[in-house]
């Protein structure tokens, strides 16, 4: 199962990094759905509780770098555009599997 979840992370992010240097400026519903999903088998297979920490972390920084780089002078050049969207399809694959990783840890300490 852990090999599934591995490599759904490694597909998700390259479908968010191809649908974002193609410069898909808003997601396709299609696309996006297939995004959240990966994000979802990710948040239940391939994070562990011992990386849980350190990968919400990196979701907190991942997604607050991409509500900021959206609002910087930078989008007005193109390539700045691009990776503005390939930073939001990335968002929208990590966003699912944060939540899933922040439910699980919560249920986890409301146990104990």
């Amino acid at each position: 199962m852990s090999k599934i979840g591995s490599w759904a992370f490694i597909a998700g992010l390259i479908i968010a990094v191809i649908v974002g240097l193609a410069k898909a400026d808003q997601l396709g519903g299609l696309v996006a759905l297939v995004l959240v999903l990966i994000g979802i088998v990710v948040g239940f297979l391939n994070v562990t509780e011992k990386e849980a920490t350190p990968f919400l972390i990196a979701a907190i920084a991942l997604l607050a770098t991409g509500s900021a780089s959206s609002m910087s002078v930078i989008t007005l050049l193109d390539l700045g555009a691009r990776l503005t969207a390939a930073l939001d399809a990335i968002a929208v694959f990590v966003a699912p599997a944060a939540i899933i990783v922040a439910v699980k840890q919560i249920y986890g300490l409301a146990k104990n």
